[in-house]
């Protein structure tokens, strides 16, 4: 409501300088560095350059235009370059709650991205290898996209491109031939084809001749050898199921799960544009393209004539504007493929297509343990449903202790894990890599998910079985600074979401709530909610209610669950 207001006035001051002056003057609004000084505050440096005036008599014209505006404002106070203004509490209290109340979960809707097509790219993990923890982040981050983007609007395509196509797969069966037990294999297949995996890098560091049979055995698969194929299809369904059982404990789901495999015969109609448009050379009997001195060469075919990752990529993306006709692509991937998808861009453009701008790499951080990142090659990944599994039970602990007579205990326990894990992974802005720290996760106090849905219990305790008037409340009660900071944090969820889509970090809408939440838990501290006087228990109700709306649906937005109870 505030950010509206900041708008319009924003608005109203260009359309006024504009026809009183005929010139465009970009005005700032933005918020006073101390809340005391007032909600909103214009700077006037601007306007005086512009207009080449004294300060005083630009903000004393910009006052009276302000007093002459239709807007919902308490009091103007200049003070120096800048004008201070002061909303009308009560006016403003009263339209943000009201709304609240009669929106409910459509609270925050916005339509910024109506009618355009936007296609993510994410989780994608690697077939025959289990879901580490170095998964969940691309996992999270795009479902949580995926969720905001839908609430500005946006028509989503959500993609699991699976890692179903590679050398890995070479080297897969080179270790299943060598080394593999059928029967062990049968009984676990993911942990057994990890095992296979570790070994084969463990001996190629003692003969680098396996690589060189990988290789072949790869390129074998791409020449449709049978009995690699079926190998390779069976590899692939196992990996499935395995990833599903994860997907399902996470509440995620894709519109595609078309992986690298998909596009293999995909790819000839891209190779042969890039030759008909003159941007294939040889270097050393592999095809290439030349993509300036900024940026290294984009590799399309090896010189055994073998498919790669960006000559799939580059099929991908036509593929997928051809499909779903997006307005843009996001790539969910991590910091350490950027390169990729410079390249990646840099190739749509000098092959002629004016969308290559749409094409956006949302990277994000490692998870490190001991400060290291970890490696499926080396053997030393944590493994996602272990993880899940040890934050289930520890959340199991702290709700047995808190409330031991609890109903639906596991269920309670299983969503207080998982918000665990999840939050303190999208708490952080994406970019960074983290230290998880899954006891400091799992806490009911702090920086936590399960802090934001105790902080919801709380309040659904308080308005159990209650019943309320919106239209008889108390307004002079938001003139006292700890109702009015409430509100005005309420009022912030839409412009928090659309920050959010804007700059794709679910990060802005996980400390939006933590500071929500804070607010809601100092109000508590300082008022009795439910009181003797009719319309001051309304009001109270009412801004409580209003929270709890914003926080259910501010979890919901990066894929946690919200509970009535714990």
């Amino acid at each position: 409501m505030i950010e509206e207001i900041k708008q319009e006035l924003k608005n109203k001051l260009v359309s006024y300088y504009k026809e009183k002056y005929d010139t465009e003057i970009n005005i700032v609004v933005e918020e006073p560095k101390k809340a005391t000084l007032g909600d909103i505050s214009v700077p006037m440096f601007l306007v005086v350059k512009t207009l080449k005036r004294q300060m005083p008599e630009v903000v004393d014209e910009a006052v009276s235009a302000i007093k002459s505006f239709n807007l919902p404002l308490e009091s103007i106070n200049p003070t120096g370059p800048f004008i201070n203004v002061f909303v009308d509490k009560k006016a403003v209290s009263n339209k943000i709650l009201k709304e609240v109340y009669a929106s409910k979960e459509n609270y925050g809707l916005s339509h910024i991205g109506d009618n355009k097509n936007v296609t993510l790219d994410y989780s994608s993990p690697n077939i025959a290898k289990s879901f580490s923890i170095g998964h969940l982040r691309s996992t999270m981050i795009g479902n949580s996209l995926k969720l905001i983007l839908k609430k500005c609007g946006y028509n989503t395509y959500s993609i699991n491109y699976l890692g179903d196509w590679g050398t890995q797969f070479g080297k897969m069966i080179v270790a299943y031939k060598m080394w593999g037990d059928l029967d062990a294999i049968k009984k676990d297949p993911i942990n057994q084809l990890n095992k296979l995996y570790v070994k084969f890098h463990q001996e190629a560091l003692n003969d680098p001749s396996l690589e060189d049979k990988a290789r072949e055995a790869f390129r074998q698969m791409e020449l449709k050898n049978p009995e690699y194929l079926d190998l390779w299809k069976w590899i692939r369904e196992e990996s499935l199921k395995e990833s599903q059982q994860i997907y399902d404990l996470l509440d995620v789901s894709f519109d595609s799960y078309n992986g690298e495999a998909f596009y293999n015969d995909k790819m000839d109609p891209i190779v042969k544009e890039l030759e008909d448009k003159n941007l294939l050379k040889e270097d050393q009997g592999a095809k290439i393209v030349d993509l300036g001195d900024d940026m290294p060469p984009a590799l399309i075919k090896r010189s055994d004539g073998g498919s790669l990752y960006i000559t799939r990529d580059l099929a991908a993306v036509f593929y997928r504007k051809k499909e779903y006709k997006f307005d843009d692509i996001l790539y969910v991937v991590g910091n350490e493929q950027k390169l990729h998808f410079d390249q990646l861009k840099r190739l749509v453009s000098k092959m002629g297509y004016d969308f290559s701008d749409n094409i956006h790499h949302v990277g994000f951080g490692l998870y490190l343990t001991n400060g290291k990142k970890a490696s499926t090659r080396k053997g030393n990944v944590v493994l996602l449903y272990d993880v899940l599994t040890d934050a289930i039970n520890l959340a199991m602990k702290q709700v047995t202790e808190k409330n031991p007579n609890i109903k639906n205990k596991e269920e309670i326990a299983k969503n207080v894990g998982l918000a665990a894990v999840v939050f303190a992974d999208l708490k952080n802005f994406r970019g960074l890599d983290i230290e998880f720290n899954i006891e400091n996760a799992v806490k009911f106090e702090g920086q936590t998910g399960p802090y934001l849905q105790y902080t919801g219990v709380r309040i659904a305790s308080i308005l159990k079985d209650k019943t309320f008037d919106p239209n008889n409340i108390d307004e002079t009660l938001f003139d006292k600074p700890h109702y009015f900071e409430l509100v005005k944090l309420v009022g912030e969820f839409k412009s928090q979401i659309e920050a959010a889509a804007k700059e794709y970090a679910p990060s802005i809408v996980a400390k939006y709530l933590l500071n929500l939440a804070s607010s809601f838990n100092k109000f508590y501290s300082l008022e009795k909610i439910n009181v003797e006087d009719e319309k001051t228990r309304n009001t109270n109700f009412l801004l409580a209610y209003s929270v709890r709306v914003v926080l259910n649906e501010g979890l919901r937005l990066l894929g946690i669950k919200y509970l009535e109870e714990m």
